[in-house]
């Protein structure tokens, strides 16, 4: 007889998914449902995912296993994509497929870690900087590294770059 804690099952089912899964499985299982949905433009987008997994999987020297690490730069590297082609689109006049790359992207978003938000990633630089001591433009590289590594997924490394030129002019 199962003893009932009065934890909601979809709160368990998140919690399963979030610690318990790997990307692939949760995409596998995204993908299932998507297709019992009939939902050919979120399929697309999983099964998208899924092809960078399976060839980071299988790239040479790889040891077929994919960390979460690098699964998380597979899927900030295709959003960066979707975003860039979405804009590119946006200035051609085909808003149609500029759409097509937005909602790739809103899917994608889903599985990358929560972004921080402009004023929690100062906050954070301004601690880096301070712990580095940097003084100067002149610091920008050791700030840069660290920042790049300890905020890795977190934020877009070009937003990191321009806050860090702001902070660093004397």
């Amino acid at each position: 007889m199962a003893v009932r804690i009065g934890v909601p099952v979809d709160i368990l089912l998140l919690l399963q998914k979030s610690f318990f899964m790997s990307l692939k499985t949760l995409i596998d299982s995204d993908i299932k449902k998507a297709m019992l949905a009939k939902n050919k433009e979120e399929l697309e987008a999983l099964r998208s995912i899924k092809s960078l997994i399976l060839l980071a999987e299988t790239e040479k020297g790889g040891s077929g296993d994919v960390s979460s690490d690098t699964e998380n730069k597979l899927l900030m590297k295709a959003a960066k994509q979707r975003k860039e082609s979405a804009d590119i689109f946006s200035q051609q006049g085909r808003n149609d497929l500029a759409e097509r790359e937005l909602f790739q992207l809103e899917v994608i978003s889903r599985y990358l870690p929560k972004q921080l938000t402009e004023s929690e990633l100062t906050d954070a630089l301004k601690k880096i900087i301070a712990d580095l001591g940097a003084a100067g433009p002149q610091d920008m590289g050791k700030v840069m590294g660290t920042a790049t590594k300890k905020l890795a997924g977190q934020a877009d490394g070009k937003l990191i770059s321009e806050l860090v030129k702001k902070l660093l002019v004397p």
